[in-house]
């Protein structure tokens, strides 16, 4: 039997609810459904289906859709949104996570004036990864920029490989705001990363979250090392659709985002690096607990 010549790895591609904004995350199943993703992740904000365990596992049953990750609400917009407190919304999020089949919640660092949860953090989410099956993935962030100025608003740090968790989330349109090489920062995280969030960007001091192959980042070349170390975490497309001016419009982006997915996670089998990051195999440091 001659052997195959392309290895498409298990990771699943997800479409997250945020890339439909300003629409709802009811919609973001509707057409995760259409366009064919394998799944959905969940960005827990202001839209009441998102906090709503049972709303949304309805919307997965009706579309068939699962949902693969959840994330926490991390944002400056989600402050009240399960809770002022930070622990009682990480714990939501898992309970959310458990309950509805997903394998990862995405969490972002604190923010620096959250003083008492900063300085537990690290901490914390290892206490808190002990206690399930569900993986917290810390997501890589940014400095805040104005003008020639730049703020750290992000602590320990907004670069998490800085510090010592179990698994991680990069996220490519973060690395070009926070003008950082993105493949270096998948080797920092090496068998750790167990989560991507897939978007371009240009280096701007904004955010973009551009669809994939519209900036400057080496998505490509990111997919073509997950395929080829047969990762098993999960590609999310998270970009920026608001700027659409039809729904049409914005599906049209969604479906190129995903079919640049699914072309560049397919890998030559002659071009297989055992040293790219994958998730299926535990790091020496992925088991050992962090320094106090």
């Amino acid at each position: 039997m001659a052997e195959p010549v392309v290895r498409i790895p298990d990771a699943k591609v997800a479409l997250s609810t945020a890339s439909v904004y300003p629409e709802s995350t009811a919609t973001a199943f509707e057409i995760a459904a259409r366009l064919g993703y394998d799944g959905v992740e969940v960005m827990v904000w202001t839209d009441p289906v998102s906090q709503d365990v049972e709303s949304l596992r309805r919307l997965s049953d009706y579309h068939g859709v699962p949902i693969l990750a959840v994330h926490a609400p991390c944002l400056l917009i989600t402050q009240r949104v399960w809770s002022t407190d930070p622990w009682v919304k990480l714990q939501r999020a898992k309970s959310a996570a458990e309950r509805l089949g997903a394998s990862t919640v995405v969490v972002h660092p604190p923010f620096r004036w959250q003083r008492s949860y900063a300085r537990d953090f690290v901490r914390g989410i290892w206490r808190m990864s002990d206690e399930t099956d569900v993986k917290f993935a810390v997501e890589n962030m940014y400095p805040w920029r104005y003008r020639d100025r730049e703020m750290l608003a992000y602590a320990p740090d907004w670069d998490p490989t800085k510090e010592d968790y179990r698994h991680f989330t990069v996220d490519l349109s973060h690395t070009s705001t926070a003008r950082n090489e993105a493949l270096h920062m998948v080797d920092r995280m090496g068998d750790r990363l167990a989560h991507v969030h897939l978007a371009d960007g240009s280096g701007s001091a904004k955010d973009e979250h551009l669809v994939p192959g519209r900036g400057s980042q080496p998505c490509a070349e990111l997919l073509e090392r997950l395929a080829g170390s047969g990762f098993t975490g999960h590609v999310v497309v998270e970009v920026n659709t608001r700027r659409a001016m039809s729904a049409a419009e914005r599906e049209a982006d969604l479906a190129e985002a995903l079919a640049f997915t699914r072309l560049h996670l397919a890998s030559s089998t002659s071009s297989a690096s055992p040293t790219s990051p994958s998730s299926s195999s535990p790091s020496p440091s992925s088991t050992r607990a962090p320094r106090t």
